[in-house]
């Protein structure tokens, strides 16, 4: 895959910025992850901005993730300590389902709130998590209207704004954010083909030939199933698959436009439920 370079954005930074000065505002911080990549798609940055502050772990796009691999993960996160819900942010009960676990996370506060007079009180919370992770699409759910720009591209959100939602929350907004430099390249790769990098900063054939790698040995016939291949087609080499497939799309020779193709299925879960981060692993 070519070098992942100039990705990290001036309004990233500020949104770091940002976030760090709003912190002692909120009660608890959302923390959202994709469940195709649970590991892959939590910030470190994040993870140490947060710190010591209350927090709720979501594993959001669950719908589009591998259901094993998804409580495999959840059991994973649970034994370190880490309250945590999955969600398919679709869901018409997202928003009672993030409001009782918020309480539960606080519980020990809403009682000490509660003996000094103060009760139902709004829980403040901040939403922070990678780009195209589903914020947008929950925090929609959440105050049950279209308040926050989405769209399946990272980058939509640039401000940090306060929405107030029926079920009892005000949400603190904020940015999708990445960290200034990938350690591991399987990591930048996994979020490329996830969506939380920008198409125009990778390489997408060699994104495309990594994916057909890992669905050889975990989902092949997807692949097969499909772009209509041969029951054999897996016999042959990544490069040569990507090749067949080109052809059977249509596109003659022209990969690059059959790796759109191919990326494009797999955000839209046309290629089933997969997860990218294996729990063994």
């Amino acid at each position: 895959m070519g070098q992942l370079i100039q990705w990290y954005p001036g309004h990233m930074a500020k949104a770091f910025r940002l976030m760090r000065e709003n912190l002692n505002l909120v009660d608890i911080v959302f923390e959202l992850v994709d469940a195709r990549l649970p590991a892959s798609s939590r910030n470190p940055e994040v993870d140490k901005l947060i710190g010591d502050k209350p927090r709720l772990l979501i594993l959001t796009k669950a719908d589009l993730a591998d259901p094993k691999q998804t409580r495999a993960w959840k059991e994973h996160f649970e034994a370190q300590g880490l309250h945590v819900v999955v969600l398919d942010t679709r869901s018409p009960k997202t928003p009672q389902i993030m409001t009782k676990a918020a309480k539960t996370v606080l519980a020990d506060k809403i009682e000490a709130q509660a003996k000094k007079g103060i009760e139902n009180r709004p829980i403040r919370a901040m939403l922070a998590g990678i780009p195209n992770v589903g914020k947008s699409t929950l925090l929609n759910h959440l105050v049950q209207k279209n308040v926050a720009p989405t769209a399946n591209k990272p980058g939509v959100t640039k401000k940090i704004a306060w929405l107030k939602t029926p079920a009892g929350l005000e949400i603190l907004d904020s940015p999708g954010v990445l960290w200034p430099k990938f350690e591991d390249q399987q990591i930048g790769l996994r979020l490329a083909l996830s969506g939380a990098v920008k198409d125009t900063l990778f390489a997408k054939d060699d994104a495309v030939l990594t994916l057909l790698d890992f669905f050889r040995h975990y989902h092949p016939e997807a692949i097969i199933d499909r772009y209509h291949l041969a029951d054999n087609a897996f016999d042959q080499s990544d490069v040569d698959l990507l090749l067949a497939i080109t052809a059977k799309l249509g596109f003659k020779d022209d990969y690059d436009k059959a790796a759109v193709r191919i990326l494009n299925d797999l955000r839209q879960g046309k290629l089933g439920t997969y997860t990218l981060d294996l729990i063994d692993d």
